[in-house]
């Protein structure tokens, strides 16, 4: 049987908050509750979002919640010579193009999908964005919480950018070698990147990779309705007495954790949540961020 290998990927532009809490903590019973590893990555690519000292703080809030990681910390900032093997590879295929389209272009169009206008470049540029020739046909995964997936990812999105004009490589095309390479075999995030799920798996395909499963778990949101985020000014995790928000965590995740948990140092939360871990019973819907 394969091992089951799971991980939390948080992006360094602010410390981790209570939406950050819900996807370890889910990632993390999931994967130690099938006996598996769970590694942690820090998606650091776009270095002018960067807070620094960020990813420092993650890891010490991470390690204040009582959470243990297998391996060493991976960095996609050091990861640039994997993303361009991809692309030279998807490059032998026919795979990509260079398209020179700028966003007051794309913003003029009907459809938010990429009409393929530059589909004719086939060779390098350094002047020019790299996208994936996406191929027709619906895409169906099963996701844990949201059920049965599909989407045409050529008429919905269309061909994506897998590198940037200024030069950074997109998240797509990151996440997916990085998975891959790792032998990443679930994915427990937020919903909010349910829909880049078919987008993976398109360029899974095109790179003759393994689709791992996925879990896309509800978000928490303000009272408005809006996600609870760094941009919107959600409170960073303490540094100490965090088991309250565990099982708070737990609660929301609809996981039932005993009320004889109260009390209980973060080691103990977590031990019981491994151990009762049940995904069925998370509901899809947001939700919502009481007071305090």
């Amino acid at each position: 049987m394969t091992e089951t290998v799971g991980r939390f990927a948080p992006s360094p532009t602010g410390p981790l908050h209570a939406g950050s809490l819900l996807a370890a903590i889910a990632s993390y019973c999931s994967a130690r509750a099938a006996g598996g590893r769970w590694l942690v990555r820090m998606e650091d690519l776009d270095s002018p979002r960067e807070m620094p000292g960020a990813a420092s703080l993650i890891l010490h809030q991470l390690e204040a919640c009582g959470f243990e990681w297998d391996g060493d910390i991976r960095y996609q900032s050091r990861r640039q010579d994997a993303y361009e093997a991809a692309l030279e590879q998807l490059h032998g295929q026919g795979d990509i193009f260079w398209c020179r389209c700028s966003r007051t272009d794309l913003a003029r169009l009907p459809s938010p999908a990429y009409p393929g206008t530059c589909r004719h470049f086939t060779a390098y540029r350094t002047d020019a964005a790299i996208r994936l020739r996406v191929p027709h046909g619906v895409i169906q995964f099963r996701d844990t919480v949201f059920g049965m997936q599909h989407e045409d990812v050529s008429q919905s999105i269309g061909d994506f950018i897998l590198k940037r004009r200024d030069g950074p490589y997109a998240y797509q095309l990151a996440v997916v070698v990085d998975d891959a390479d790792q032998g990443i075999t679930e994915v427990v995030r937020g919903a909010d990147l349910l829909d880049n799920t078919a987008r993976q798996i398109v360029l899974q395909q095109r790179l003759g990779l393994a689709t791992p499963g996925y879990t896309h778990l509800p978000l928490l949101v303000h009272a408005d309705g809006s996600k609870l985020s760094k941009q919107t000014f959600a409170p960073a995790l303490p540094l100490e007495d965090t088991a309250p928000l565990l099982l708070r965590a737990l609660q929301q995740l609809d996981q039932e954790p005993p009320p004889d948990l109260a009390g209980e140092p973060p080691a103990a939360v977590l031990a019981w949540a491994i151990e009762h871990w049940r995904p069925e019973r998370i509901a899809p819907g947001p939700i919502p961020q009481l007071p305090g």
